[in-house]
């Protein structure tokens, strides 16, 4: 293994390019799913040597971070969210010289390194698990959450697995059973063990030395377990919803009280916060939750000693949204975490992407598309934009004998499998892999992707890749954007329309989520002027905004 990269004598040592310690406030991060992003040793599958290379593209949407899905040594049962080793490389995506080289040319190109931490529990082939299951008294038995049988040899409790079938797994040579939230081969650490949570931070520590700038928490809601194991009860049915907790998944039926969202967590948030106070460095939190994940975000970064970002699902599936929509769910974060800080993204690894959610039936998607990221860019709090959202790319329809995610493949057909969304970066129209490899890919290179390539929208000015430059330079250089207050207004039925102040500068941002052109009239004493951005075809006549379908305005106020 290399010698650490950096030391961190000086707390500001691991912090990059820049000493703001507040950069993370507004910041637009750029999501890399590594396996699908360049491969350059011409195996298929994508490495960190791929990510530097094209790191170039990144720096030039304007972002300020990357975050980088899993890198770490793992067997790939679930490519990666499975680690073996927390402090190493996996030789599919390259060595850690080669991380140590793509975090260099990040900072060089003024982006912060964002990776992956996937610590509520480990793969089933970590020394740690191996060592944990050999016997009840050895030093790792407690590290990973056992329970006796019941009388009748069933598992301990009801509760079940997010991929689906029981969370519990029988060991013959304990003769109890381990918990797994995920797949059998994803066992649960025990947080509730000191020793557990101290290791755990340590493994983090490692990254920082090396130079990251924080984290991505991957289910930040599931480290700890109801250490009494009682019984999850039954979802509500005033919290059921088709879109969020859809019947077809048994997992839908529990309200998940017992297995996840324990207030314990919040302590070990705050031994996590202080570690990354000493090395200036952020932690975005992923909310694993469906029905209350609003209100987790509130509580987890609330205070300013727990996690200074989270994103939960709210955003992350259905159709365009409606304007009260989106309204209800920043006035119930806003609720519950006042002081708190959202990172607010439309897509990303795990879900079927906006690309087609938002567009589904609409003759001019790009329109809506950047009716999207102008949303998502004025809305209060940081962004997340996935890989190949600059380019507009659309859900994948993987057929069955080419899906390889595990989720998909169980609950097949009745749940979209994650493949769709993860399928290579296109770079070149004129490659039948689209430039990703010259090799054949681990998923499938839609070729209707292959029209939306970055070199077929380089150099077309109205592109929907130059229209996010555009956007995301705008957003940069308007600080009320970035960090100010937010206000609603009333504008009817289909316009979504909120005031944006910083220090007394105001704007005006209105998105028309209809078809059809509207007209709204602004609270009396207020008035728009025409930005001088270009980015959208609104426009503003004294106390009246005039909006096409699919359409927006940002302009000052006065």
């Amino acid at each position: 293994m290399d010698d650490l990269k950096r030391t961190t004598a000086d707390p500001n040592a691991a912090m990059g390019p820049s000493v703001d310690p507040d950069w993370w406030r507004g910041a637009v991060i750029y999501h890399i799913y590594p396996r699908s992003y360049q491969d350059t040793n011409g195996d298929g599958v994508g490495d960190l040597k791929g990510i530097t290379q094209r790191l170039d593209h990144v720096a030039s949407l304007g972002v300020d971070a990357i975050w980088i899905s899993p890198f770490f040594t793992s067997p790939m049962k679930d490519f990666g969210y499975d680690v073996a080793n927390y402090t190493d490389v996996d030789p599919i995506f390259g060595t850690l010289a080669d991380f140590d080289a793509l975090v260099e040319k990040a900072h060089r190109l003024c982006l912060k390194v964002i990776i992956d931490q996937v610590i509520s529990h480990s793969s089933d082939q970590h020394p740690w698990f191996e060592e944990s299951r050999q016997s009840r008294d050895n030093p790792k038995a407690d590290w990973y959450v056992w329970a006796d049988p019941k009388e009748d040899g069933t598992p301990p409790n009801n509760w079940l697995s997010v991929f689906s079938g029981p969370a519990w797994r029988w060991s013959s040579r304990r003769r109890q059973y381990y918990f797994h939230n995920f797949l059998i081969e994803q066992p649960d650490l025990n947080f509730h063990n000191p020793d557990v949570r101290a290791a755990l931070l340590g493994e983090m520590r490692f990254w920082l030395e090396r130079g990251v700038d924080g984290f991505r928490l991957d289910t930040a809601n599931f480290y700890f377990h109801d250490a009494q194991l009682r019984d999850n009860p039954p979802l509500p049915g005033s919290m059921r919803s088709e879109i969020y907790t859809p019947r077809s998944d048994a997992y839908n039926f529990q309200h998940h009280i017992y297995d996840r969202n324990r207030p314990d967590n919040l302590g070990f948030l705050k031994e996590m916060r202080a570690m990354l106070d000493a090395y200036g460095a952020v932690a975005v939190g992923e909310i694993g939750e469906r029905t209350t994940g609003i209100e987790l975000m509130g509580e987890y970064t609330s205070g300013g000693d727990k996690l200074h970002m989270c994103y939960a699902f709210e955003f992350l599936s259905g159709a365009i949204p409606k304007p009260e929509t989106i309204r209800g769910v920043i006035e119930r974060f806003d609720a519950t975490g006042p002081d708190g800080w959202a990172c607010w993204a439309f897509s990303n690894h795990d879900v079927v992407r906006h690309g087609s959610r938002w567009t589904e039936g609409y003759d001019r998607p790009d329109d809506v598309l950047k009716l999207a990221a102008g949303i998502l860019m004025t809305l209060r709090g940081s962004v997340c934009i996935y890989q190949g959202e600059e380019l507009g790319l659309t859900e994948a329809d993987i057929p069955r004998e080419k899906m390889v995610d595990p989720s998909g493949i169980a609950l097949w057909p009745d749940v979209k499998t994650r493949d769709g969304c993860r399928t290579p970066m296109v770079w070149t129209k004129d490659n039948r892999n689209g430039g990703f490899s010259e090799a054949e890919p681990w998923l499938p290179v839609p070729t209707e992707h292959l029209q939306r390539a970055v070199s077929e929208l380089e150099d077309a000015p109205d592109s929907l890749l130059n229209f996010y430059r555009r956007l995301i330079a705008f957003r940069r250089r308007t600080p009320a954007l970035v960090k100010g207050s937010l206000r609603f207004l009333d504008a009817g039925r289909d316009v979504l329309a909120m005031e944006r102040d910083y220090e007394g500068e105001r704007w005006l941002c209105a998105f028309n989520l209809s078809e059809e052109p509207t007209v709204f009239d602004l609270p009396d004493g207020l008035n728009a002027q025409d930005s001088e951005s270009g980015l959208f075809g609104g426009r503003a006549e004294g106390g009246r905004i005039a909006l096409q379908g699919h359409d927006g305005f940002i302009g000052r106020l006065r």
